[in-house]
């Protein structure tokens, strides 16, 4: 039976083989989203762009704001 299933389901391999991969990205999208080390990445950079000046203090309290949301709402 697990011979004819296989090949039964041979064209749809791709298929799950894309799913897979998706499932993989992800899962590492919302590490890097949700990660201690993710979100303290996204601050520092944050930081980083009020110093070069391309970024003013109110624009970087509000993303700080939305970044914590984004915490607090998980």
């Amino acid at each position: 039976m697990g011979l004819l299933t296989t090949i039964l389901t041979l064209p749809y391999a791709p298929v799950r083989a894309v799913t897979a991969i998706a499932d993989i990205l992800l899962r590492q999208a919302e590490e890097e989203l949700y990660s201690p080390a993710g979100v303290r990445r996204q601050l520092e950079a944050l930081d980083e762009a009020v110093t070069r000046g391309e970024l003013s203090e109110s624009e970087r309290q509000a993303a700080e704001d939305e970044i914590l949301a984004r915490l607090t709402n998980r």
